[in-house]
């Protein structure tokens, strides 16, 4: 047993960080020195109602719950001490979408996730007014397209949130929101970093939504800066995080934040000219700003980093989610001759055979859609296989087909930066399952984007590390770094990493892939058209 770190709990100098991701709920202890020390979590999906995908608010808190207690049990079973005291806590969770609340704090329409390709009319005419572009997941094209379909509940909307604004309100009372969750509920000015003013009056002064008699100013949370406090954790959020009653209130509460964000600090990669990549059921890349860009981009999203910097980002709806279902399928074929591999072997094998595949995929391709897909304007998902007889269909190349499937759209958002506005990070650190496997996802990514990648040892992991991270930044900076500097100077001093640079060949071969690609949409747009199972 190690009693620095047990002296370190029982006295509270200890950072919670908690992540809702879109297949799991995860929750990470670290010690004031950045260590992880415990964590649990619990595995959900979302789920297809009415057409809508949402997590109802149920499994929401059973999977807090479920994650606290399984790390406060770990804690005790570690270092033989009950967990009751915590510095600070931090929530992030899967950006944007749209959870609206009445003066009761009642929720008006279950969760709407940022999987939802539902608020089209009012992303175009969001763009077209601001001139600023709208992608539909975010909260404010969800909410103008309730006012468009005339929903009732409209009229009663007192406060609207994300995910993340929504946990940290029932632990802390506080209704703000980190900025760079915010910039994904409506567009930040960077010179003031709040809501845009004049896209405010100009959504105000919209026939439409003059009909209500709320404001949107007054409907949208307060925004913070990382680093700065956002409240502390209740009594009555302490019992609704631990219903057992043995964490005590009090604990400094962060700006909440989206899961980009978290991306971000956990591979350190806040300063300009610096980019991520988190690769999970969706994906996306972020690249902070060292300049503006010239136009609007309806595949390029501007945000922020949590401390209100600039950040140009891709966002593709599916990433990982198909590789996930057909491993699956090798893993049944497995069992059904008998033999049991581990998920890690079995990803390995799979994975590892792609390095042996033709450098274009051998003419295979794959469309990973589970659900709808913005970057390339697809409505709905459906995921199929395509070959001709000419393909060289063998196991290496099908699998390299799903890894450059994966990583398609985030290659032709990424493309439009580097080719249309010469927009480029100088490395990107790269985060998430795909990358457990050593190098193998890590240099297709490199060879798609054509930039090197980094991947650092907590690549699996990052994101609720990362909301712990700005949970200790909040609580105890003394010595005033910016964020770039705290993650530099004290959380980053000797990182684990391992970088690889593209290889031409792999390069010119996914070019060739992802051409091919592109005319083969029209093959799947007309899946969804006529395939309805």
């Amino acid at each position: 047993m190690d009693n620095q770190v047990k002296n370190k709990i029982m006295a509270g100098e200890t950072a919670l960080g908690i992540e809702l991701g879109s297949t799991r709920i995860k929750a990470v202890l670290v010690t004031n020195d950045f260590q992880t020390v415990a964590s649990g979590d619990f595995t959900w999906e979302n789920e297809l109602i009415n057409n809508i995908w949402t997590y109802p608010i149920e499994k929401i808190w059973k999977g807090i719950q479920t994650s606290y207690q399984t790390m406060a049990q770990s804690v005790e079973s570690q270092y033989n001490v009950q967990l009751k005291k915590i510095g600070s806590i931090g929530i992030s969770a899967m950006m944007h979408g749209y959870m609206p609340f009445d003066k009761k704090g009642n929720l008006l329409v279950p969760f709407r996730t940022w999987r939802n390709n539902i608020t089209g009319q009012a992303a175009d005419d969001l763009t077209a007014l601001f001139n600023f572009n709208i992608p539909q997941r975010w909260s404010i094209a969800h909410l103008y397209q309730a006012i468009l379909n005339q929903e009732d509940h409209v009229k009663d909307v007192d406060f609207i949130t994300t995910l993340a604004g929504y946990v940290h309100w029932k632990l802390s009372g506080e209704k703000v929101l980190g900025i760079g969750d915010a910039s994904g509920v409506f567009p930040i000015n960077d010179a003031t970093k709040t809501y845009d003013q004049d896209m405010i009056d100009k959504f105000n002064q919209q026939p439409s939504v003059r009909q209500y008699i709320w404001s949107l100013k007054d409907v949208l949370p307060t925004i913070k800066l990382a680093g700065e406090s956002a409240g502390s954790l209740t009594g009555e959020g302490a019992k609704l995080l631990d219903p057992s009653g043995e964490l005590e209130p009090g604990a400094v509460m962060a700006p909440p934040e989206g899961d980009a964000g978290t991306g971000m600090v956990s591979t350190n990669a806040v300063r300009k000219r610096t980019g991520n990549i988190s690769a999970g059921t969706s994906a996306f890349s972020m690249v902070v700003l060292d300049q503006q860009v010239d136009k609007v981009h309806r595949d390029i999203d501007m945000v922020t980093t949590p401390s209100g910097d600039p950040v140009a980002m891709v966002h593709t709806n599916n990433c990982s989610s198909d590789i996930n279902a057909w491993v699956e399928l090798f893993n049944q074929f497995a069992k059904e001759i008998g033999i049991d591999l581990k998920p890690d072997e079995l990803y390995g094998a799979l994975f590892n055979s792609s390095t042996r595949a033709e450098a274009n995929a051998g003419g295979l391709l794959s469309y990973a859609y589970l659900s709808g897909e913005n970057i390339t304007k697809m409505p709905e998902g459906r995921p199929m296989v395509v070959r001709t007889p000419n393909s060289r269909f063998n196991l290496p190349n099908f699998m390299k087909t799903h890894l450059y499937s994966a990583f398609a759209p985030l290659k032709i958002g990424n493309d439009i930066l580097s080719k249309e506005e010469h927009i480029k990070a100088d490395v990107f650190i790269a985060q998430g399952g795909l990358f457990k496997t050593p190098k193998v996802g890590q240099q297709v990514l490199a060879d798609a984007l054509d930039t090197p990648i980094t991947v650092m040892s907590n690549a699996g992991e990052g994101g609720p590390w990362g909301m712990a991270i700005l949970a200790l930044y909040a609580k105890d900076n003394a010595d005033s770094l910016s964020l770039a500097d705290f993650l530099d100077k004290k959380v980053f001093s000797n990182p684990e990493s391992t970088t690889v640079e593209p290889d031409p060949e792999g390069v010119k071969g996914c070019n060739e892939f992802i051409e091919a690609y592109k005319k083969g949409l029209v093959v799947e747009s007309q899946a969804v058209k006529s395939i309805d199972l």
